[in-house]
């Protein structure tokens, strides 16, 4: 069986190293100003070859909240709803960016003995869009499965 824990980190991981910006899991980043993003983990399956019945496959769905924080005045009312477009392009980039001549992930999952061999977007239902809010988040759902290796 794959566990989740090591998965979770390895997708922090990656986010926050493709995108350049804190990954808080489950909460806000300690001593972080927004723009940051939140991962979650909203569901797991596990499943695998069923003669073994060893679960060996895991997939996993993540929620990643873009968070940005309030504008300077002079940037006006579409800044902060601009960056939090701009971080959720991030995190569709990190999770579904592929090479055009590999096919590889540009921002792998990397875990030792486990293969992330599909990533998709399971859901993106937006988020506050109210401009005057002092914070504005947007949501997207990724799925990644992963198997031994």
């Amino acid at each position: 069986m794959i566990d989740r824990l090591p998965v979770t980190k390895a997708v922090a991981t990656m986010l926050a190293a493709a995108s350049g910006k804190p990954v808080g899991r489950g909460s806000i980043p300690l001593g972080v100003e927004p723009p940051y993003y939140l991962l979650t983990v909203i569901s797991t399956n596990v499943s695998g070859a069923p003669l073994a019945d060893e679960s060996e496959d895991l997939s996993v769905v993540y929620q990643v909240t873009s968070v940005t924080g309030p504008a300077p005045s002079t940037a006006g009312s579409y800044a902060v709803a601009d960056q939090a477009e701009w971080l959720a392009d991030k995190a569709r980039q990190a999770f579904l960016g592929r090479d055009p001549v590999t096919g590889q992930w540009l921002y792998p999952i990397t875990l030792p003995g486990v293969k992330a061999y599909g990533r998709s977007l399971d859901t993106e239902p937006g988020g506050s869009r109210d401009d005057s809010d002092a914070i504005i988040d947007n949501v997207q759902r990724f799925r990644v499965d992963l198997t031994r290796a």
